[in-house]
């Protein structure tokens, strides 16, 4: 077999684009914006605060919890939902990178 396209990347940067992927919906990001707001919650809890069916959200929850933006653990039921602060970090991190190396270019580009 042939290598994939990820193959010629480094961990860093599809650990990267692979979370830049998930936050790519806006109703992943309205998901992740709820999350911040309430720290905790439910599918049904989203599922009542943004106009999508339950299947939809939870498509949705699945992507941003296989990328490790969020994280859920099991309650009875349900699984409650919450922001991984880890992951956020590294975005934080990785954009404040290209924030301060922009600043010191002084943006001589075109």
């Amino acid at each position: 077999m042939g290598a994939t396209k990820t193959d010629h990347f480094t961990d860093k940067q599809n650990s990267i684009a692979s979370m830049a992927k998930a936050l790519g919906h806006p109703a992943r990001i309205a998901i992740v914006e709820y999350l911040l707001k309430v720290n905790e919650c439910i599918c049904g809890d989203i599922v009542n605060e943004l106009p999508l069916a339950q299947a939809t959200v939870s498509q949705h929850l699945k992507e941003l919890k296989v990328a490790g933006i969020i994280k859920g653990n099991i309650e009875g039921n349900s699984i409650c939902y919450c922001i991984d602060e880890k992951t956020i970090e590294k975005l934080q991190k990785y954009f404040g990178n290209i924030s301060d190396k922009l600043n010191k270019k002084k943006n001589n580009c075109c």
